[in-house]
Parts: C-alpha cells; sequence; structure tokens
C-alpha cells in the first residue's frame, strides 16, 4: 500500500509542475503563445487552435491533480 501511495504522490507533484508551466504558457493581454507563433488564429472566435488546446491540456492537468489531492486526503495517513 505504502507504494501505491508514494507513486500518487510523485504523479501529485509532475501534475502540480506541469500545471505551473501550462499556465505560464497561456498569453496575458494579446502576448503569449499564439503570438510567439506567429498569430496563426483561426476564422471563429479570433484564438487560435494552439490556445484552445492549451486550454484543454492545462484544464485536464488542473482536474487530475484536483483529483489526486482527494486521493491523497482519503489515504494518505502519515506516522
Amino acid at each position: 500500500m505504502d507504494a501505491l501511495i508514494y507513486l500518487l504522490i510523485a504523479v501529485h507533484v509532475l501534475l502540480a509542475i506541469g500545471l505551473v508551466i501550462f499556465v505560464l504558457l497561456h498569453s496575458g493581454k494579446g502576448t503569449g503563445l499564439s503570438s510567439m507563433f506567429g498569430g496563426m488564429s483561426s476564422a471563429g472566435g479570433g484564438t487560435s487552435i494552439i490556445e484552445k488546446n492549451l486550454d484543454r491540456i492545462t484544464i485536464g492537468l488542473a482536474v487530475s491533480w484536483a483529483l489526486t489531492s482527494v486521493l491523497l486526503m482519503m489515504f494518505y495517513r502519515p506516522i
């Protein structure tokens, strides 16, 4: 059981680092990832495909991080 807890902690830390990185990649007030690639924007919505995928990845990381937080709260019992 301890090995699974340590694995869950490792996944939790990796998700937290990934979440920080992907949040920092988001654009703010006209700058960011979309301008770095030359402003490739799609016809609808005004946001690029890259930013939409970046949003999806960030949301997935956030949900996964929250899930591992709940699992750690339920199963981790320090001595």
